[in-house]
């Protein structure tokens, strides 16, 4: 029986870390905040912009809010891209355009995805030309060792065409004045794949040697979630090796560099990824830096191939990949197939049960396409999940219920040998032997939920299928918590509570099929632990509340799933639910 306790405590305390970390994190704000800038500084650094194109235009006076101060960011964004000539982007999955001055791709709209599930919400606008507050772009070219003139962020170049269509190309070319002559062909694929190709043709009588060059920019430190199982940051495959740099580590380490074969490198967000990619067989000296400008953090993913002599007459062709979009599951596994991109699935942080998360992530998504509905195939799954571990399952609860059923005998034992608890413990492992029970089955029910809990916490937190996708009813994002809560009648009295209030529907189902749960297991023998048990539905709903809905659903369903399951079992057995034998 001490066993026994110490197990379920173990498993308790262990589930109640993670949900009390979870908790600290994103209902009692522990999260630690992006970087707090007063108005006046905000409105400055709009008005200032970058160093690199014209100043953007100053922000009218009187701005106060922050949405204010976005919507002056948008009119400012809006300015710059009007500001000098571009190529438009004409696609399905994206919008936007590439700017003929430093030749950048600094204009990208994710069409498929919005800020919020509202179906008016403002598009997601991944990346932002320099001279706007964030931003955000991806950037080629060649870099000289001797003073040769070589396209900078200033030079002006000429396309071949005004729009880059979805399976189509666009020539810039740019000649130095000096027998150089630059051309970068990009193309776009049918979602978020740019393959650049850069080429240099010398027409001079003389020997070049040049550096081919990619890089991602980031003006401002993003606000990040601030939770430790999800990486967001500065990332790469080095060497087919994932690398993961924190924001706040770059800061303290400034620059660190590594060669590499392969790979890629970028900076991704949540959802969102931005990456510089190289062939599988490419070497390139690769960095992650950080550098203040004008006051304000700046990130940098680079890289940087070896020297291309060029011979008089003869030209060279560097290639490269820019990844700009939403990190889907599949695309990215497409990426790596079709175009050698080295473990570019690793953008989505599936974290060390990587072996068992991203398969359950291909079930869930198998029985989402069939249909349509992910919360649907969390039910699925989890039938399929009871399914497969039955034959433990059924063997814990029938143990469960055998040692319901010796009840009696326990507490006839506990009035006997009360006072002396070793003597106690001898009868106990005599009754136990006696009856062929195993005081510990019970619990490898829980200690097979555990790594599923873990596995679907981390496919609803990072994956972006995820994302926004509803259930049935209330719930229009199985991604984030249940929006209702019983402290404002779920709707009915007009109050926002605090979130440690939001207790919704779902959290409330989860409770109280734990307390049937509960009910039907033999109670703890000491009164203490009795008590503690009882409570845990009451705690295990008010944390469990801050969690994906989705989560709170499958933990529900497979309470009622184990509920139906031990009750037929007890049936089975002659238990009464409520105790005892059943009388014929």
């Amino acid at each position: 029986m001490q066993d026994q306790k110490n197990v379920i405590l173990a498993i308790v305390l262990s589930l109640g870390l993670i949900v009390v970390v979870q908790l600290g994190f994103e209902v009692l704000g522990l999260n630690p905040p992006p970087p707090q800038q007063s108005q006046e500084q905000l409105r400055q650094e709009l008005a200032e912009g970058s160093t690199d194109l014209p100043q953007a235009p100053a922000v009218p006076g009187g701005v106060q809010s922050a949405e204010e101060i976005f919507e002056a960011y948008q009119e400012q964004r809006e300015e710059v891209l009007t500001s000098r000539e571009r190529v438009t982007i004409v696609s399905d999955r994206i919008e936007g355009s590439i700017g003929l001055q430093g030749a950048r791709i600094d204009d990208v709209v994710l069409k498929g995805y919005r800020v919020t599930t509202e179906p008016d919400a403002e598009l997601i606008k991944l990346m932002s030309p320099s001279g706007t507050r964030f931003a955000y772009y991806a950037e080629h070219g060649w870099v000289s060792s001797d003073g040769t003139p070589v396209p900078t962020p200033q030079t002006v170049w000429t396309a071949s065409s005004d729009t880059l269509e979805a399976g189509g190309d666009v020539t810039l070319s740019w000649d130095n004045g000096t027998g150089l002559i630059f051309e970068r062909t990009i193309a776009l694929d049918d979602a978020y794949l740019f393959s650049i190709t850069q080429t240099v043709r010398n027409t001079t009588g003389e020997r070049v040697t040049l550096y081919p060059y990619g890089l991602i920019s980031r003006a401002g430190t993003p606000p990040t979630s601030g939770f430790f199982i999800l990486h967001e940051g500065l990332v790469g495959v080095l060497n087919e090796t994932l690398v993961e740099h924190d924001y706040d580590d770059l800061q303290d380490v400034g620059t660190i560099a590594e060669s590499t074969t392969g790979g890629w490198v970028g900076i991704t967000d949540k959802y969102w990824l931005a990456a510089i990619a190289l062939a599988p067989d490419q070497r390139a000296d690769t960095r992650f830096v950080h550098t203040l400008n004008n006051g304000r953090d700046r990130y940098q993913a680079d890289i940087r191939g070896g020297a291309y002599n060029i011979a008089p007459n003869e030209s060279v062709t560097f290639a490269s990949e820019v990844f700009a979009g939403a990190k889907e599951v599949h695309l990215l596994d497409r990426y790596s197939e079709e175009k050698g991109i080295t473990n570019f699935d690793l953008a989505v942080d599936f974290g060390w049960l990587f072996f068992f998360t991203k398969p359950l992530f291909y079930v869930m998504d198998f029985f989402y396409r069939a249909t349509g509905n992910f919360g649907v195939a969390i039910l699925i799954v989890t039938v399929l999940i009871k399914l497969i571990f039955f034959p433990l399952a059924n063997k814990s609860y029938r143990s469960m219920s055998k040692m319901k059923e010796l009840q009696p005998k326990m507490v006839a034992l506990r009035e006997k040998y009360g006072e002396d608890k070793q003597r106690l413990n001898q009868e106990m492992m005599t009754l136990y032997r006696t009856e062929k029970v195993n005081p510990a089955a019970g619990c490898l029910p829980i200690l097979v939920q555990i790594p599923v809990f873990f596995a679907l916490y981390k496919v609803l937190f990072v994956t972006i299928e995820m994302r926004h996708q509803p259930f049935y009813g209330w719930i229009a994002d199985l991604s984030a918590p249940d929006p209702t809560s019983m402290f404002n009648l779920f709707g009915l009295i007009p109050w926002d509570p605090p979130q440690f209030l939001m207790i919704g529907i779902w959290p409330l189902i989860m409770g109280i099929t734990m307390y049937l749960q509960q009910k039907l297991n033999p109670p703890p023998p000491d009164p203490m632990q009795q008590r503690i048990f009882m409570m845990l539905p009451v705690v295990f709903t008010f944390l469990l509340a801050s969690f994906p809905a989705g989560l709170v659903i499958y933990w529900a369903w497979n309470n009622a799933l184990s509920i139906l399951q031990q009750y037929v079992i007890m049936r089975r057995m002659g238990v009464a639910v409520g105790g005892g034998k059943i009388k014929s």
